[in-house]
Order: structure tokens, then sequence, then C-alpha cells
């Protein structure tokens, strides 16, 4: 998922010092850079290649068995569900159609208008400042994942249909892992898959937010949003109103710390909405997500229901070894927006290209020294962005108030402008010293507003 609202916190990154600024990301690659390897990593025996396990087969997994094979490297990936359909608001990036070759009818609309819309229905239109040919691309994650795992298999990866299980550390010191998963093939006929196991020397976790392989590591426990989805089909007039545009609303009554969306696809909409705090509620914001929509969605059918977590922040341990996370099992969602796909993609890229350097394109074992360059580097890049959506949900959506306030500063044009160079390209890139005032004044007068709004709508219910 994502949220222009939520790049708008990116924005507010124009008020951090320049070495606090992620820089950007961008950038078609040909091929993979490869450094050297460490002196000290051991050729591997026979002359075989490293082998490498990825466990899970999303947006961080395709990308990663891709870049691995393409490295040189035995790759083998796990999915349990080739045909998943996860609850996701499936927006990427400008950045990411180029950045990871993605072709133009991957992209089921492309959207260049939002509606932000605040718990009193105050809606602004965001979308003013984009050049022609910027867009919000907005995808299928099922046709997306299975994209990236089908070419990850045409670059020499091994793609396995089962469930991992858990995997058995080395006996000794350079010594391979063993994975253990259920082998799914429907001509033997066993119910619930085959029991497999197969030896690797590194393991890349990219099994979601219910990582196991983030159990095994013991990565540690990590706050989690559940995402409750409704994929509605509605009526050929009503689409049309949806062709170019996405929806966001932020209220208590959709969602007390999240927000709700309408999103389109190919022939229908995604409503949905998340919660990290009242789990319990989840439904019950889900149908005022759809009452809030119900003129622009009504006489549509629900085809299909979706729910899923979404972790909140990185894991405290990611890497153990010779195995680390990426994408949702790592914890590379933004606050706020919920935005992952385009971190999860990146974050396996960067991984494999770790791992493809530190062996040598797969002649010389790894180890966690080689997996910690990746993490280095990803924090290095996206750590200010991450900072920056905490604080936003902190400061704006703590109340209805407050919400209101931040839906007047978004119809700013130098906001929506920051915001969106910030969210298409992937980079925090240095404001106007006046504007950036202009915008700090005006931030704290809708602040005051807000507060005391709250007060006196706080008077009303005594």
């Amino acid at each position: 998922m994502t949220s222009l609202s939520s790049s708008a916190a990116t924005a507010r990154a124009t008020f951090l010092p320049s070495s606090c600024r992620a820089r950007p990301a961008g950038g078609r690659r040909s091929q993979l850079l490869v450094t050297r390897a460490a002196t000290s990593s051991p050729k591997l025996p026979g002359g075989r290649k490293l082998r490498v396990a990825v466990v899970g087969g999303g947006p961080a997994g395709g990308a990663a068995a891709e870049a691995l094979a393409k490295g040189g490297v035995e790759t083998v990936l796990i999915e349990r569900k080739m045909d998943n359909c996860k609850p996701c608001g499936g927006a990427i990036p400008l950045c990411m159609v180029s950045e990871f070759d993605l072709p133009l009818d991957l992209v089921d609309r492309r959207v260049t208008k939002m509606k932000m819309i605040s718990p009193s229905n105050v809606a602004v239109d965001i979308g003013r400042t984009l050049a022609p040919h910027e867009y919000i691309g907005m995808v299928r994650r099922e046709v997306l994942d299975d994209f990236l795992r089908t070419r990850a298999q045409k670059a020499g990866a091994e793609v396995l249909n089962g469930l991992f299980l858990r995997y058995e550390e080395p006996k000794e010191r350079n010594g391979t892992y063993t994975v253990h998963y259920n082998h799914y093939d429907s001509s033997n006929g066993k119910v619930g898959g085959e029991k497999r196991s197969f030896e690797v020397d590194a393991i890349v976790g990219a099994d979601g937010a219910n990582s196991r392989v983030a159990k095994d590591m013991g990565a540690g426990d990590y706050e989690y949003a559940i995402a409750f989805q409704e994929r509605v089909k509605i009526p050929d007039d009503k689409m049309r109103y949806y062709e170019e545009r996405a929806e966001m609303y932020v209220g208590d009554d959709v969602s007390p710390d999240f927000y709700g969306w309408v999103f389109p696809k190919c022939d229908h909409v995604a409503v949905g909405t998340g919660t990290v705090t009242h789990k319990a509620d989840i439904k019950k914001f889900q149908a005022a997500t759809r009452l809030r929509a119900k003129d622009k969605i009504e006489g549509g059918k629900i085809i299909r229901v979706e729910a899923h977590p979404i972790p909140e922040h990185p894991r405290p341990k990611r890497v153990s070894g010779r195995v680390t996370l990426v994408g949702d099992a790592a914890g590379y969602v933004t606050k706020c927006s919920g935005e992952g796909i385009y971190f999860a993609a990146k974050s396996g890229r960067m991984c494999a290209e770790a791992i493809v350097a530190g062996s040598a394109n797969g002649t010389r074992l790894v180890d966690e020294s080689d997996l910690r360059k990746y993490l280095a580097e990803f924090d290095r890049l996206y750590w200010p962005t991450y900072k920056v959506l905490d604080i936003l949900q902190k400061v704006f959506y703590r109340s209805n108030a407050a919400r209101e306030a931040f839906v007047e500063m978004c119809a700013d044009d130098y906001v929506q402008r920051m915001t969106f160079d910030s969210y298409l390209y992937k980079r925090v890139v240095p404001g106007n010293p006046i504007e950036d005032i202009k915008l700090a004044v005006n931030t704290i007068g809708s602040l005051v507003r807000a507060t005391a709004l709250r007060r006196e709508m706080g008077k009303l219910t005594l």
C-alpha cells in the first residue's frame, strides 16, 4: 500500500539537515555491479557455485532470486502459493517501472489524480504539480509477483512450489544449512505436500510479515498492522471516475492510526483500511470506509476479500550468520503510508548484489559481514524516510482535528511538488529555503488550529 498522504511525510524531511537526507536510489541497471570478494572468503570446493535459498516469492524474493541467478549464484526460490493475492493497495512509484524494467502492460492504472478526504469529508485534489509523463502505477500483486518470479526463473533460478518449514544451522564453521519444506505436487496426490530438504550456503528470508525464517533466526518481534481489503467490481460508469484517480480517507471512523483507500485496478477497485492499535475492529473500519465512498462504489459487487499483517518497523535483528531478511520479513514497510512494494524489491536486489559481490560471482563462500553490507547501504539510503514518516504519523494521525490540519496542508502546491518528487523517485530533495519557512509556518498554523478545534470538540462531547 501507499498513500500520497504519506509522501507529504517525506516532504517534511526538508526540515532535516542535509546530512540526514536520503540520496537518490533510482537508475536503470543493465548489469550487476560486482566488487572483489574478501580475500578471507574461502573458495567453494570442487569448483561448485554458491547455493542460496530464497524463501518467499513476492517482490523481495523475486528480485533477489533474479539478481542472484544473474550473478552466477545457484538459486532456489520457494513459494507457498503461486497465485497469492495479498491485500495490498498495489501502488508503485514511477522509478520502480524503469529501475526494475517492468513492462508497461503490468501497470493496471496510471494514477494522476488523488483525493485526500478529511474526517469531515473535506476533499483536497492532489496531483496538480505532476508532469505529463508522471504517474503512480497501480498493480495487482498476483500479477507483479508472478512476473518477477518468472523472470528469476528465466535467469536461471529454480522455483519450487512448497511451504518452508525450518532450517538447520551448519554443523561446522563453513558448513551448509539444511532447508526443510513441504513440496507441493498435485501429481503425487499427497495432501499437505511431501516433506523434502536440501542444503544451501546461505538463506534469504523473503517470506513476509509472518516470516518463518525470521522466527528460526530469532529475529525478534515487531508491531504490525492488519490490512483488510475488498476487491469491488463496480458499474462501468462509476469505474470511469477511477480510471486515473485514487482516494484516501482519514478519520477515526476508518482507522484510528492509518487510512482507508479506494485504489483502481484493471477492471475493479480495491477498497480497504488498516490498523495497528484496534485490530479487533478492522471490519468496523472497513464498513466505515465503504460508507465514506458509498456514492462512488454503489452498485458494486465484492469479488474477493483479503486480509494480511503488515509490519510497522524493521525487526530488531535482520541478519544472523549467513541468513538474512528482506522485504516485509525484515519489516521494510513505512509507517503512516504502509508502502512496501518498492522497498521489498529494492532490499531483495540489494541483498542479492551484496551476496554476488561477496562471493565473487558465486565462486566463494559469503559470511555475515557480506550480508551486513547490504543492511548498512539500505539503512543509509532509506532510514531518513522511515523516520520522517514515523514522525508524521505521530504528529498528524493522533486525532481527527490533526487529520483535518494535515488534509488542509496537502492543498499547498509546494507540499504537493515536494511530495510527488519524494515518492515517485524515492529521494528526499533539498527544498527552497523561503518555501520551507512558509511551509513550517503554515504547518504550525494548521496544528494550532487543529488543537483549538479538538478542544472545542471536546467541550461539545462533555
